[in-house]
């Protein structure tokens, strides 16, 4: 993997995040971890994570939380709406989010591996 620093942000007891981390550390990439419910600047972070990806890759469907959501949270979820809707319920966003300082990449897949081994 790429030798620059990358943050990481999750939950601590999310699975992905912690594979996301131990992959990351063990790659010998400086890494810091951040927990979105307790730690993280959403009015600050929110907006550029949504102008990088978008709120259809940043909103986490498959989620409890979204199952609990009304119709209309949901398409706000998705639409104008989002930034509110996921200040409100930061275990909505899907998880882990890694700030490589270069870009955004949203879950712990082989597309995001592919990205951070460049």
């Amino acid at each position: 993997m790429s030798a620059g620093p990358v943050t990481i942000y999750g939950l601590k007891n999310c699975d992905s995040c912690k594979k996301a981390l131990n992959a990351l550390e063990a790659s010998d990439r400086e890494t810091a971890f951040v927990d979105i419910r307790e730690d993280a600047d959403l009015d600050r972070l929110l907006p550029a994570w949504l102008k990088a990806v978008g709120a259809e890759k940043l909103v986490n469907r498959r989620s409890t939380t979204w199952r609990t959501l009304s119709d209309e949270e949901k398409s706000g979820a998705l639409g104008p709406k989002a930034e509110a809707v996921l200040k409100s319920y930061p275990t909505l966003i899907k998880r882990p989010v890694i700030d490589t300082g270069a870009e955004i990449l949203v879950g712990w897949d082989s597309g995001t591996q592919q990205a951070l081994a460049r």
